[in-house]
């Protein structure tokens, strides 16, 4: 059977015993939308406190976002998440043609462009340790770290989760199951980009103008 038929095969409507149409990747798609509009009701509650958090008062006379944030940073790590969003893209290309080495280079691809984005973004929280700006130090610092690092955790396990695709698309090709994870995957990565554009803009460029 080529690629072709398989993928269209796998994402064939299927059929209860009843006979009633019933698409199963469609369905776990729905599902998979619930979780993430749940997560974003938390990423909401996040950006409000920081947004509460954020004004000078809440810094305990120390440092505040004219001094923690830094925007050339964060701007060469979008550009690497976008990267790696645009890779998973050319994965879901593959994807639909049945391309099996397609569809592992663009997974490839994302997983490196995604980690050069976590390393950027490691390597300027280190740096804030280092010179003593802790979340413990003022709210407006533990807000910071909170919905900084929230997001980061996702692209963490979003690369673990690619990683474990990568390997189901070389052992079992295009399966049912493959294609709704790799689906659902889709979804949480292009949500992360979406998130982080409003990081970028409300945290580090916004806080950018607040120089002393």
């Amino acid at each position: 059977m080529s690629q072709d038929a398989h993928v269209d095969s796998a994402t064939a409507v299927l059929w209860d015993r009843g006979g009633t149409k019933h698409d199963m990747i469609a369905t776990r798609t729905f599902g998979f939308w619930l979780y993430l509009l749940s997560d974003a009701m938390i990423v909401s509650s996040l950006f409000a406190s920081y947004l509460v958090l954020g004004h000078r008062v809440n810094a305990a006379a120390g440092p505040s976002a004219g001094d923690v944030v830094h925007p050339i940073a964060a701007f060469w790590g979008t550009v690497l998440l976008f990267s790696a969003i645009l890779a998973y893209g050319g994965a879901m290309v593959g994807l639909k043609r049945g391309d099996r080495r397609a569809v592992l280079a663009g997974l490839g691809g994302a997983f490196v462009l995604g980690a050069g984005f976590l390393f950027v973004e490691g390597r300027d929280f280190a740096e804030l340790a280092l010179h003593g700006m802790v979340p413990e130090r003022s709210g407006y610092l533990s807000a910071f770290y909170t919905l900084v690092l929230y997001h980061g955790a996702h692209l963490v396990f979003g690369l673990l989760w690619i990683a474990v695709m990568m390997a189901q698309v070389a052992r079992q090709g295009f399966t049912a199951n493959v294609i709704y994870r790799l689906l659902n995957l889709k979804l949480f990565w292009f949500f992360q980009g979406f998130v982080w554009i409003y990081v970028f803009s409300f945290v580090y460029l916004t806080g950018a103008l607040h120089v002393h």
